[in-house]
């Protein structure tokens, strides 16, 4: 199988590409910025047009697994026009030549999608996002089934795992590293999601890929939880103080864009047609675990 992978130096990116090369899959990492570890590493920026083009007539994929977006939330806010850009417009470009050139596209959209009045949101749910960040993976999801008659669009939430990627530490190794320091550490109590382990989701996106899954899936972990009781949950199977972690209302912190108060998914659509299933917190917490060492 021919993949291309976009945002493939990110936190998911990395990990499926890592899993599609295992399977020996000739794999097309694409980046901007930071060299991909996994596949053959192709540079380009998804807003540019031209770029898009010549990628898709030089690699021909057959299946693309589109990740690459601003994910910063705030900045989105802050900086909508390159927002715009990158999330919608760089969406657009990957769906029309996925279209001209008969991939098929799996786009990696967001729990933000919801206004998070009351959380477990199902696949058939109308969406209603409450920031910039969320309003633009809504307008890509839109994009892409407008244009594509054979796809599949899997919203995700708070992806984390035991590596770095594309210069970032995700918030389970910073989380990690301060409690490692004895840091007293503040973190969200009003605030719900569906943590999931980055492995977890680079195994269900693969058994799409292999089965050419179409219509909207929640690929996400199976549990949701608070920040708070993600880090205490986090604390405990690393055999750490959780004293040191302290609950603060999310008033309390400057955020500039406005966040869902519980974006949880519900996840038994992927229960029910994966083999590759949604983990439990405690299972996937000692996965990430054993992938430290």
């Amino acid at each position: 199988m021919k993949l291309l992978v976009t945002g493939a130096s990110g936190l998911f990116g990395t990990k499926l590409c890592e899993l599609a090369t295992r399977k020996s899959w000739e794999v097309h990492s694409a980046h901007v910025q930071h060299k991909p570890q996994y596949g053959n590493p192709v540079r380009f920026d998804v807003s540019d047009r031209k770029a898009v083009e010549e990628v898709f007539r030089h690699v021909k994929p057959e299946v693309v697994v589109h990740s690459a977006a601003m994910t910063d939330v705030d900045r989105c806010e802050s900086e909508k026009t390159l927002a715009w850009r990158i999330n919608v417009e760089g969406t657009l470009n990957i769906a029309k030549n996925c279209k001209q050139h008969g991939a098929f596209l799996l786009y990696i959209s967001s729990d933000y999608v919801f206004d998070g009045e009351k959380g477990t949101h199902t696949e058939s749910e109308t969406p209603n996002p409450v920031n910039y960040y969320g309003l633009t993976k809504l307008k890509g999801e839109e994009t892409v089934k407008n244009l594509l008659e054979t796809c599949c669009i899997a919203r995700t939430s708070v992806v984390y795992g035991a590596i770095p990627a594309a210069g970032k530490v995700n918030f389970a190794l910073w989380l990690l590293e301060r409690l490692k320091r004895k840091e007293k550490t503040y973190v969200v109590i009003d605030q719900w999601n569906s943590p999931t382990l980055n492995t977890n989701l680079a195994r269900m996106t693969c058994e799409v890929i292999e089965k050419k899954l179409t219509g909207v899936f929640h690929l996400a972990g199976a549990s949701r939880l608070n920040r708070y009781d993600f880090a205490k949950n986090l604390a405990e199977t690393f055999n750490l103080e959780t004293d040191l972690i302290t609950p603060v209302e999310s008033t309390k912190i400057p955020w500039i864009a406005k966040r869902p108060g519980d974006s949880s998914l519900n996840v038994d659509k992927a229960l029910e047609t994966l083999e590759n299933k949604p983990l439990q917190i405690t299972r996937a917490l000692n996965e990430m675990k054993r992938e430290l060492g």
